[in-house]
C-alpha cells in the first residue's frame, strides 16, 4: 500500500484517508492508543490512524533489537482468545499489534517504532528494556520499557508517560462538551502541576543539572510515544521533568 497524501485502507475501505496534522489528541482506530501530530483521517466517519498503523500491513514482518530471536508479524487484531499485553508499555493490546508467534511477545505499532536513542540536539535519552533504578514517576522498577537519561540518574517508564498524558487529557475533556471535543482549538495539554518523584536529593547540583538536561529531551519521549517523532508538538511538556 503506497503511503501518500491520500490512501485507502483495508479496515476502512469506504472512504479515502487523508494525511493531516493535528495538535488535538486522538485515539487511533487501529491500535486504540493515543496519538497526535500526523495521522490518516476520514473526517466523514471520524476515523483516525497513526501513520505507523496506516503503513503496517498483514504481510509486514519486523525485528526489534530487544528481542533478537523474534520475528514480529503484523495483525489487525490480537491473535488468539487470550488477552495480550504490549511488552513495551505493558498496556492491553486491543487492536493493531506486532506479534511474535515463536516467543509470544507483542508490541503496539508505535511502541515497536520507538527510537533507541532520543537526541534533542544536546543530550540523549536511551531506550532500555529494564530499569536499572526507580522510575521517577511511579517509583517502581516494574516490567516495561523506559527511557534513561544520559547521566543514568533519571528513568521514566514508557507506560508512566502514557499515564501522565492520559490524566492530563482526561482532565481537559471532563470540562468540555463531548460533542465539541473535535472542535477544541487547544494544543496538547501541558503537564503543569505534575511532579516527578525525585529520589536522589543527596547528589545536589549534579542531579539538578541532570534533571535540567533530561527536561530538555523528555519532550521527544512524548512525541515518539504518540506516533509523531518530531519535536514540534512536544515543546509544551518540555519542562515537566524539572518541576
Amino acid at each position: 500500500m503506497k503511503i501518500d497524501k491520500g490512501i485507502r485502507h483495508p479496515i476502512h475501505p469506504q472512504h479515502k484517508l487523508k494525511l493531516e496534522y493535528t495538535e488535538i489528541p486522538f485515539i487511533c482506530d487501529g491500535c486504540t492508543e493515543a496519538g497526535i501530530g500526523l495521522k490518516y483521517s476520514c473526517q466523514q466517519c471520524e476515523f483516525d490512524l497513526h501513520k505507523a498503523c496506516a503503513m503496517a500491513m498483514p504481510s509486514s514482518i519486523i525485528t526489534h533489537p530487544f528481542y533478537k530471536k523474534c520475528e514480529f508479524q503484523f495483525h489487525y487484531k490480537p491473535p488468539g482468545a487470550q488477552m495480550r499485553i504490549c511488552d513495551g508499555c505493558r498496556n492491553d493490546v486491543q487492536g493493531f499489534v506486532y506479534h511474535c508467534k515463536r516467543c509470544g511477545f507483542d508490541l503496539h505499532p508505535c511502541c515497536a517504532n520507538l527510537p533507541q536513542v532520543l537526541d534533542d540536539g544536546e543530550h540523549n535519552l536511551y531506550l532500555c528494556l529494564k530499569l536499572s533504578s526507580s522510575c521517577h514517576h511511579c517509583g517502581g522498577q516494574g516490567r516495561g520499557w523506559s527511557y534513561r537519561s544520559q547521566c543514568k540518574s533519571y528513568n521514566l517508564h514508557v507506560s508512566c508517560v502514557k499515564e501522565l498524558l492520559a490524566e492530563s487529557w482526561q482532565a481537559m475533556y471532563l470540562a468540555a462538551d463531548k460533542n465539541k471535543v473535535r472542535e477544541m482549538q487547544t494544543r496538547i495539554p501541558s503537564l503543569k502541576g505534575t511532579t516527578l518523584k525525585t529520589r536522589h536529593g543527596g547528589r545536589g547540583g549534579k542531579v539538578k543539572k541532570c534533571s535540567q538536561m533530561a527536561a530538555g529531551a523528555v519532550r521527544l519521549i512524548v512525541s515518539a510515544i504518540l506516533g509523531d517523532p518530531t519535536a514540534i508538538i512536544a515543546a509544551v511538556v518540555a519542562g515537566f521533568m524539572s518541576k
